[in-house]
């Protein structure tokens, strides 16, 4: 069955997650518009400039519907700054910027440190076979508390030294995500990871 993904596209890694999705099965459109999001079967928050992207939602009058559409079940990924936009609490951030509340979390803003910080390593992520996942963190988030309800499929692994441990990846029912940039290394298993679920809902 071939489901239909929006990737919602005020700001950010927009091409490259619809290039990725198409790759791992879906079709893909861009949400700008409530008329857009109604169309789609689950959504691609992608990375780029959190706050941003929060004022640009009220202005094209899409906050809103987006937040409800999730709460009455969405799929949803996001990615660095869509992880932001999904969690419930947001430390380090602008007092005028809103999240989503998708997934019951606490998330740290740029907590890896700034853009000269950005990093990769491997990654062991649950539901995910084979080799470990490549993960790349330009400025990213990190998790600092989860919710009940909410899984944690990847933490940093012990050799990064003093980021070890941390919470990098996360689902809660049909809404999943990750402090890195999977739409960027060409690996497309965190994709197909949500196209099957986006079939399954």
């Amino acid at each position: 069955m071939t489901v239909r993904i929006g990737v919602l596209a005020l700001q950010g890694d927009v091409r490259e997650h619809r290039h990725a999705l198409e790759a791992a099965g879906a079709a893909t459109a861009t949400v700008r518009t409530e008329a857009d999001l109604a169309a789609v079967d689950g959504i691609v928050i992608p990375g780029g400039e959190s706050t941003t992207m929060s004022r640009l939602l009220g202005v094209f009058d899409l906050f809103d519907p987006l937040r409800d559409a999730l709460a009455a079940g969405l799929p949803a990924y996001g990615s660095c700054a869509g992880m932001i936009l999904l969690a419930s609490e947001v430390l380090d951030t602008r007092p005028d910027a809103r999240c989503l509340g998708a997934i019951d979390m606490t998330v740290r803003r740029n907590a890896f440190g700034r853009q000269v910080d950005s990093f990769e390593t491997d990654l062991a992520v649950t539901g995910v076979d084979g080799d470990p996942v490549r993960a790349v963190f330009i400025r990213a988030p990190w998790v600092e508390r989860v919710g009940e309800g909410v899984e944690v499929l990847a933490r940093v692994p012990a050799e990064a030294g003093a980021t070890a441990g941390t919470v990098v990846a996360v689902q809660q029912g049909v809404t999943m995500a990750t402090s890195f940039h999977p739409e960027v290394t060409g690996d497309l298993r965190i994709h197909r990871r949500f196209v099957d679920m986006v079939r399954r809902r």
